[in-house]
């Protein structure tokens, strides 16, 4: 039984679990970002291109519920119908949950893609700045020398600051 427990102690401290665990915590954080993007910004503009068109209303009504009639159920919202007890076929829900997707894919998409176009310019600059120059040109005979000499070592000449 210890050892059981060991083997778990060693897996669940392992680096790379913590780094998963991390990973969903954050994208459980990001989730509800994107998730209000979508829902607050971008399908309200959709709503508009479409004529004000609710996808997540849209239902074809399978079966009444007692007195409820189909002619009737239609002119109900999901939420009510559903309440209702009445069967329902709700293929708008499902194209809001797929355009939401598509969407959420996207800005995710072009999220890593600005993070991994930072790395890469922040990459860039710290490359050019380790880039020390540590030789110069003696003004008088034109040799290569250090950056730090006062006075050149092919020509002798004393070099001013």
């Amino acid at each position: 039984m210890k050892k059981f427990f060991k083997e778990f102690k060693e897996f669940a401290l392992r680096g790379n679990v913590i780094d998963l665990a991390v990973g969903v915590i954050i994208g459980g954080a990001f989730q509800t970002i994107v998730k209000s993007l979508v829902d607050d910004l971008i399908m309200p503009l959709i709503g508009l291109v479409t004529g004000g068109v609710n996808f997540a209303d849209k239902f074809i009504v399978l079966k009444g519920a007692g007195e409820i009639t189909k002619e009737m159920a239609a002119a109900m919202t999901l939420t009510e119908v559903r309440d209702a007890g009445i069967s329902v076929f709700a293929y708008g829900s499902f194209i809001t949950a797929v355009l939401n997707f598509v969407i959420m894919a996207f800005v995710i998409f072009l999220f890593i893609k600005f993070l991994n176009n930072l790395h890469k310019f922040g990459k860039k600059c710290s490359e050019e700045i380790t880039e020390v120059i540590t030789t110069k040109i003696c003004p008088f005979c034109k040799s290569e020398i250090d950056v730090d000499a006062t006075r050149c070592s092919h020509c002798t000449s004393e070099l001013k600051e």
